[in-house]
């Protein structure tokens, strides 16, 4: 359905000592919150002025198509309206007939949509719908009495359907999408946005409605780990968990419910642990993206695509989303900070415009408290078993969750890969990130009765400061990944593999590196390779134990081979993926496993060792 820092003179300092540090974005800015918000809001607000200068009808769709790659330019509204609306010593543009004028236009415009019934067809309208009646709400004193009348009535006429959707899932078994017909973080934002038109617009009904579904999500659909799984309420989708965690911050804003607090406080705990240094959210966990998309990202060395497009295989679903809601803790108010350190003044996308102005409005001031990425060392373990230790420079994640595939539904990702190592200076070194129906780019597979299988049948995960055990569970053999504490060198990854009866066919290791197309890859057999869109096939004889790239280097095992480009599946496309800026290197080591008369476990049959360390001198 449609409603579905570095300092800059260390920087150049490290830019000059190794290329890699391209890949590393700046992220301090020395601008608390909200202040920062709302310089972010002066540069987006400018920006669309500008776009709108020499428009005469108010193009939305031509406005989305300019090749700034932005989406949802009826978000701008929101930003124009708090810049006029709210008052705050940092809001240089408070009561600028401007910012009135600029948040009028686009609202009549919304209006004169709804009005020849086009407003709704437009993909995600509900969230449009929301900055408009969140704007109305702001500026009713100023839109005079026939404007407050005419968008007083699109808005009813676009939420009534909206209304409708909530009231009819209320007593649905699970809000995740098996049971839901949509997704978790869609149903969130409807219901909030009806719960807070129901007390704008003294119609019991609609809080009714908005608060039973609000209320639900916030005491019985949040996993104890505070995310609300998209596919499976116990497992976490992270990227998409922001936009659901939003929902239930507007609804805690509205109506003081006491369990909606205590569900912030533990999608805060979540999502603050779970964030790799870059801002972006663990890869392994999610079974929606492979990616999700950070500003600031546009640099050398990272996606080319900007904050705010809508990019094959990933989404922007976090950065912007539901800071006020972390603001209600001094640990979230650092969590914020760290989040929109990310955003560059002037290079906001729409959505995340609106979504900025959304925290700018309802941000809760105070102290701050340090985050896990502030801190050098630290671990987290889910009660499912997944779970994350960062050391020193290096974090690992990893991964056991198993989970049903969702064979007709083209935006769940299969859970097959279980590792994934990243350095905060070189980024996202070894993948575990979903994909579907590839088990090229699992981390195990094996072939039996003409099938291959490539998810485990079971898994246990144990974490200790002395190590990190991740055992998976297949139909022929069982493996232990084994991580050591990492040093400031580099880490180990041991692989120890125990046969099980009749081996199948084809069973092997596989590790999906994050290879960067335009840089060098070397091989220990003197193999020097500037990665393109052309396909390469390394032999092992060809690799000769070692490959070095991006200011790596990665040990591997005397078996194993290498191919690029590997193209993982993208959920938007239901397709590969087109652009080699999401490629993956695909590592495979062969199993070799052998079958022993009367013995139908064979302990450590095989063991595969990776041993991973860093080029650039100065990391060390």
């Amino acid at each position: 359905m449609t409603k579905a820092a570095i300092p800059c003179r260390l920087a150049l300092v490290l830019l000059a000592i190794h290329p890699a540090f391209a890949a590393a974005p700046t992220r301090s800015t020395g601008i608390e919150l909200p202040d920062r918000y709302f310089r972010l809001l002066d540069a987006g607000a400018a920006h669309a002025e500008k776009q709108l200068a020499d428009e005469q009808s108010l193009d939305f769709e031509k406005l989305e198509r300019r090749g700034d790659g932005w989406r949802l330019f009826p978000h701008v509204i929101l930003a124009a309206a708090v810049l006029y609306a709210k008052q705050d010593p940092a809001n240089r543009q408070y009561h600028d007939p401007k910012m009135l004028a600029l948040a009028i236009r686009i609202g009549d415009r919304m209006a004169s949509d709804s009005e020849q019934g086009t407003f709704e067809k437009r993909l995600n309208s509900d969230r449009d719908a929301y900055m408009w009646l969140e704007s109305y709400r702001l500026l009713e004193r100023e839109l005079g009495e026939e404007r407050r009348k005419r968008w007083r009535r699109e808005l009813e006429r676009n939420l009534a359907e909206l209304a409708a959707d909530s009231a009819a899932r209320i007593d649905f078994p699970g809000y995740n999408s098996p049971f839901n017909g949509t997704s978790p973080n869609h149903l969130s934002l409807w219901a909030s946005t009806i719960h807070l038109a129901g007390k704008m617009f003294q119609n019991k009904e609609w809080e009714k409605i908005g608060a039973a579904v609000m209320h639900r999500f916030a005491a019985l659909e949040q996993s104890p780990d505070g995310f609300w799984g998209e596919h499976e309420a116990t497992l976490p989708t992270p990227g998409y968990d922001y936009t659901t965690y939003t929902g239930v911050a507007l609804y805690a804003e509205h109506s003081n419910d006491p369990a909606a607090l205590e569900a912030l406080r533990r999608g805060l705990d979540f999502h603050k642990y779970f964030t790799y240094p870059d801002g972006a959210p663990v890869d392994v966990l999610d079974d929606r993206n492979r990616y999700t998309i950070v500003p600031g990202w546009n640099v050398p060395g990272f996606s080319t695509w900007l904050e705010g497009a809508p990019s094959p295989g990933g989404n922007d679903e976090s950065a912007s989303k539901g800071h006020f809601g972390f603001s209600r803790f001094p640990d979230g108010r650092r969590y914020a900070e760290f989040l929109t350190s990310f955003f560059r003044e002037g290079d906001v996308g729409y959505e995340d415009l609106g979504r900025l102005a959304q925290n700018a409005l309802y941000y809760h001031r105070g102290t701050t408290a340090p985050i896990p990425q502030d801190l050098p060392n630290y671990s987290r373990r889910l009660s499912v078993p997944a779970g994350i230790r960062k050391t020193g420079p290096w974090v690992v994640c990893l991964s056991g969750i198993i989970s049903t595939q969702a064979v007709n539904n083209q935006f769940y990702l299969d859970r097959q890969g279980h590792v994934s190592v990243f350095h905060d200076k070189l980024g996202l070194i070894i993948t575990g990130a979903g994909s579907k129906n590839q088990p090229e780019l699992a981390t195990f597979s094996e072939k039996l009765l003409g099938r291959f299988f490539h998810m485990p049948v079971s898994s246990r995960l144990r974490m200790d400061e002395a190590r990190d055990r991740l055992s998976l569970a297949y139909n022929t053999f069982f493996a232990d990944l084994y991580v050591p504490p990492p040093t400031a060198k580099g880490l180990a990854l041991r692989f120890v593999i125990s046969g099980k009866g009749t081996p199948a066919e084809e069973p092997r290791l596989t590790l999906q590196l994050r290879l960067k197309a335009g840089e060098t890859l070397e091989t220990g057999a003197g193999k020097s390779i500037v990665l393109g869109a052309e396909k390469i096939e390394l032999s092992a004889a060809e690799l000769g134990g070692w490959i070095r790239h991006h200011g790596w280097t990665l040990k591997v095992d005397p078996a194993a081979r290498l191919v690029w480009p590997v193209y993982p599946f993208d959920p938007y496309a239901n397709a590969p993926e087109s652009g080699v800026d999401h490629a993956v290197g695909v590592l495979s080591v062969p199993l070799r496993l052998t079958p022993q008369r009367g013995r139908y476990v064979r302990p450590a049959e095989q063991e595969i060792l990776f041993d991973l360390g860093i080029t650039a001198p100065s990391l060390h």
